[in-house]
Formats: C-alpha cells, structure tokens, sequence
C-alpha cells in the first residue's frame, strides 16, 4: 500500500483555477504536497521521475500567474509535464500514467484543453509557441504563450532557430529556460559552459538585483527613458558577463538566473513578465530530483527508473541469474569489443550515452567516442565526416528519434556512399512511451534509400554478427536496428562469425505455409510455428530474412515457388515496411502466392507493456498462430474431404 500523505491542499485544485485562491504559504504547502504525491505515484508505477521533482515550483508558479488554457503553456519534450497534468483536472486518473487505456506520458491534445501542444522529442516548444503566438496575433487575441525548454533541449538546432525566428518576429512570448545542467546525462557542448558562466558569475549576481529596480524606476518615466533603460541593462549584462549576451543578441530580453524552487518570488517575477511585450527568456535555475535525496545523487539513474522503494532508494528489478542481457547492453559491449581490434572505430550517439550503453566505450575510450548532445541531424552528418576520412562510426540513435536526420541519412551519407553504421536502438513498439517514441518507422523509411543496407538481427548472436559484418564491409551505409528490453539468448557471446549481405536463414521446415520474419518479432513467429504444429498439427516453415534491403530474393524464389501461403512478421508498420517489401517482389516476378502481413496497423499506436502492443497490433505469438490457423485450415479440411 502507498504511505498516505497529506493532500489537504491539492485535494481541491481541480484545475489551475483553483491556484488563484492560494496565498504564498499555500503555494509552499502545495508543491511540498505535489512533490510528496508525484514520489508516492511514480516509486510504485514506473515513469520520468527526476525531472518531475525539478519543476514543481516552477509549474505551480506559471498556473499561479497564467490563466490556462487560454494562456498557452507548452513544455519541451514532456517528460517535465507531470506536475501539470496533475494541476488540470488529471489528478485522479494521474496513477494511469503510460499504462494502456490510461493517460499519456507527454502532453497531448486530445487528452486535455490546457496540452496547448503535443510533445515527445526535444527543442520543438519554442517553434509551436511562436506559431501559437503569430495565430493570435492574427485572430487579434490577447493570451499569453509560454514555452518551458531544458537546457539540455535547448543544443537542438530547431530550438535556435526558434530563436531566431521569434526574435525577428517581435512575437509576445516568453520562454523559460529550465537549467539544470543534465537532460538524461549530463550536458556537453560549448552552450552548457556558457550557461554555467552566467549562473555562477558572482559579480553579475551581485548587481542584478540593483540593476533591475533601478530600470523598474526609469521604465516609468516614459517610452523613451524605457528604451534607454533597456539599453543600460543590455550595456551592463555583457560588460559584466564579458560577453555579448547569446540571447540578448537574437533580440530576447534577458531575465536570471532566478531561483527555480522559490515558488513565492517566481509568482511575482511571472505576473511582472507578463507586462513586458515582445520576446523574454527567464533563465530558472532547477535541480533535477530535488526533493528526494536518491534522485538528487544519482541524476541518470532516476530520469526514469522504473519501480523503486522510497525509503531507501533502491531500484526494485527482477534479479535473476539466468536472465538474458539488454539489447543495448550487447551493443555497448560489442562495440567495445570490435574497437579493441580495429583503431578505425568510432561511437557517436546524441546524448543517450548510458541509455544506448556507449558509455562502457567512453569509459575505455574517451577519445574515441562522442556525446554531441540532443542534436540527431548533427550527430549522422559528424559520422559523416568521420566517414568521409577512413574512420568507422559506430552513430547509435534511439530508431524514434532518427526520424528527425532523414535528410542527413539520406543526403549526407547515402549519396556519398559512406560506410556509416547506424545502429537503431528501441526499434519497433517501445512500451510505456507510447506513440511519440515508438520506433516502428525506420524499416519503411530506410529501405527507399539507394545503396542502404537494412538489417534486424533476430537475437543478440545475430546483432553481434552483423555489428561485426558492418565494420568489414565498407560497402556504404548500414543499418541495424533492435527493439527496447532484454533479449531472449543466455549464451550470446559466441565468436564472431561474418554474415553474407542479404542473405536470410531457415529456422524451421514446414510444407503448409511459410513465416517470413524480420527482426526480433521472429521469435513470437519460432514459438507460433511449434504451437501450430503441436495444436493443429499444421506444419509451418520458418524464415529470419535478416535483411529488408538488399532481399535474398534467391530464397523468396524459392518460397513463391515451394508455398502459397506466405505471412510476413515485422515490429514496424505495415504500410512500406518489410511486408511491402516482400509483396513487390512478388509482383514483380509474377508469383501468385497469398501474402498476409503482420505489424504495426496504419495508426498510431498509444502507451502500454511491450507484449499488450504486439497483442494489440496482432502480431504476437497468438496473433501469428490464429492468423495462419485461420489462412490454412480450410485447405487442410478440403484436402481431408
């Protein structure tokens, strides 16, 4: 059972509404109780934690000043929004959160009037909160926008052009700079040192609160000793900082570093802000996990870690001896491994170091790998470069968020021909991260690239294997990608053994119906095809074809000639995936075998387990073996009458 704690405050907000009413030592009372609820909650049902405990203050306080929704709140990523769900009406319902049928992780606007904004990747608020400020500039609204972005968002190159967009605008929006040096690892990159300049500069700290009640008095003089006034303040900031201000030169008004867990004086400093017209950026200074001493020590580890005891901090995980590794795990020590060996490799990943396990390289190999910070575009054309000069990179991206380099991909890479390795982790259906990271798009959207290899290892053997292939081929890009979670081999540190390009395996004989499987989702389809054989004594054959591009089309040969019934299996969508693939050969050879595809249907598809997804999109072990219970059954009874 949770420890009940009290909740004599946050009972009653049922929307940000009911802020309003909230004196100052109400609004302390409150984030204490909120922070407490969120601990409670998230310790027994798994979600983003650390970076919840670091904006409570921050959330109370723009519903305490803002009038949501009609002021649009919008906040970076998501992963920062569960103090304001809470806060709108979502209290109650809040234990749902990232379970099937329940409420989503990020903000979504189908869920709530006051999600102005649906989120999942990163630097995109400042963008929509200047397109949401220029439609009410048009429609001759009044409202308020407000975007909430991290520092570590804040690397993403479409945040700066936001930027520089909205500071050419003049638009009426303000942007509150959440700091507190980490995103999900720490920060890296030269914007991150300059922050910290800013935050820990005593003189300018010093003076800061003179300076701005000395403006606060010229401002009231009249519109010119205003502009004057601003003048002064833009003077003195860049001679106490040294330097120009970087925000100040993209024609934003600069106010911080303010405390970030002073609920009171962010109260003000909001209701203050929202007299100022044009673009403002508030640098708040937060601590991720504050409040619950485990999170504050240990950032990385509580971003998101699952169920933990309260009390003592420690993360309650199924042990077992015999329980096989995370995917991401085989990567990093393979990587490792293979880069003992070849002095060519090189690891590059955008700021998932601990998550896509480079971090055992980085640990042996600090000059041999590279964070560059939530900047995917960035990340793929660097490899490039590398590439481009006899190195071998290894460019690791979660398959979700290598969407938003398809262009580098295709132009940077691709149309040189560079051996660039690109290995997809949480490909396929994530689980609890629900549509906005599941990563189901990238057999479809890679495998129209000329000159693309396209690869998914059905267990950790085979992702050795081609992690070990790619690195010798030099044939130009590769991709491999593998889902979230642990796999399913004990035994997988089997020697190295390369694998010919484009060619698939037989799993399993069978004379009624072939299983064309591509990726991990081949092992619902190994255990299918033994059920159906054990059940109904329907004897299915069983292929892992490894590659969606380049097909062994000898082996489809075969299948087309030797089957007419021929299922496909995949862990991505439908529509242009593996399946899609396998059809157009077909077609194109003049076969005219009956081809049903299994994946992910022509939707999105919201949070829930792993195994209720498959369920759901029918392409788990049950949905494998009725599908083909149902294909091949009346052929058999008409055989047998």
């Amino acid at each position: 059972m949770l420890e009940k704690h009290s909740t004599e405050l946050l009972s009653k907000i049922n929307s940000p509404k009911d802020l309003k009413k909230l004196n100052e030592e109400e609004l302390i009372q409150l984030s204490r109780e909120l922070r407490e609820f969120i601990i409670d909650v998230v310790s027994t049902n798994s979600g983003h934690f650390g970076a919840n405990l670091g904006v409570v203050e921050l959330t109370v306080a723009l519903h305490k000043a803002f009038n949501s929704p009609e002021d649009k709140i919008i906040f970076d990523v998501g992963h920062q929004a569960y103090v304001h769900k809470i806060l709108t009406g979502r209290r109650d319902v809040f234990h749902t959160n990232r379970k099937r049928n329940g409420i989503s992780g990020f903000p979504k606007r189908s869920e709530s009037v006051h999600d102005a904004f649906g989120v999942g990747h990163s630097s995109t608020s400042i963008s929509a909160a200047l397109g949401i400020a220029e439609a009410d500039h048009i429609y001759k609204k009044d409202n308020h926008v407000v975007a909430v972005i991290g520092d570590g968002s804040l690397t993403g190159g479409m945040a700066f052009e936001g930027l520089n967009n909205a500071g050419a605008s003049k638009s009426n929006i303000l942007v509150i700079l959440n700091d507190n040096n980490i995103a999900i690892d720490p920060n890296v990159g030269a914007l991150k040192e300059y922050l910290v300049d800013i935050a820990t500069s005593k003189t300018y700290n010093k003076v800061k609160k003179d300076v701005w009640n000395l403006l606060g008095l010229l401002s009231k003089v009249g519109p010119n000793a205003q502009k004057y006034a601003q003048k002064i303040e833009n003077g003195l900031k860049s001679i106490i900082l040294k330097q120009s201000n970087l925000f100040e030169s993209l024609n934003f008004r600069y106010f911080g570093p303010v405390d970030g867990h002073d609920v009171v004086h962010l109260s003000k400093l909001l209701e203050d802000l929202k007299e100022i017209k044009g673009p403002k950026l508030l640098h708040v200074l937060t601590k991720k996990g504050k409040g619950f001493k485990y999170a504050e020590m240990n950032q990385t580890v509580f971003h998101a870690p699952g169920k933990f005891d309260k009390k003592t901090g420690e993360i309650l995980t199924v042990k077992s001896d015999k329980k096989p590794p995370k995917y991401q795990d085989v990567f990093g020590e393979t990587i490792l491994e293979l880069a003992r060996e070849n002095k060519n490799i090189v690891g590059i990943t955008p700021a998932m170091l601990a998550g896509s396990s480079l971090n055992k390289m980085m640990a042996e190999m600090p000059n041999r790998t590279f964070d560059v910070g939530i900047a995917e575009q960035h990340a793929v054309t660097f490899s490039a470069g590398m590439a481009a000069e006899g190195l071998i990179p290894f460019c690791n991206i979660y398959s979700t968020f290598a969407q938003r380099a398809y262009d580098q991909i295709l132009h940077d890479v691709a149309l040189q021909n560079l051996p660039v390795i690109f290995c997809l982790d949480r490909a396929g259906l994530v689980g609890d991260d629900g549509a906005t990271h599941h990563g189901v798009f990238d057999l479809a959207y890679l495998r129209n690239i000329p000159d693309m290899i396209v690869s998914a290892p059905m267990d950790e053997v085979e992702l050795r294997n081609l992690m070990f292939t790619a690195q010798n081929s030099n044939l130009g890009p590769f991709s491999i990608r593998y889902p979230r979670g642990g796999g399913v081999t004990l035994n997988w540190k089997q020697p190295f053994e390369k694998i010919e390009i484009g060619k698939g395996r037989k799993i399993k004989e069978g004379t009624d119906a072939a299983i064309l499987s591509i990726g991990t989702a081949g092992n619902m389809a190994k255990e299918a095809s033994q059920q159906l054989l054990d059940k109904y004594n329907i004897d299915v054959a069983h292929f892992d074809m490894r590659f969606v591009k380049p097909l062994d089309t000898g082996l489809l040969d075969k299948i087309f000639k030797d089957f007419k019934y021929v299922i496909t299996v995949e862990d991505g969508v439908i529509q242009g995936g593996f399946g899609s693939a396998v059809i157009e050969y077909m077609v194109d050879k003049g076969y005219l075998s009956q081809v049903v595809r299994l994946g992910v249907p022509d939707r999105f598809i919201d949070q829930g387990t792993q195994e209720e997804l498959y369920k759901e999109c029918g392409f788990d072990t049950e949905g494998i073996l009725n599908t083909i219970h149902k294909l091949v059954k009346p052929r058999i009874l008409s055989n047998v009458s």
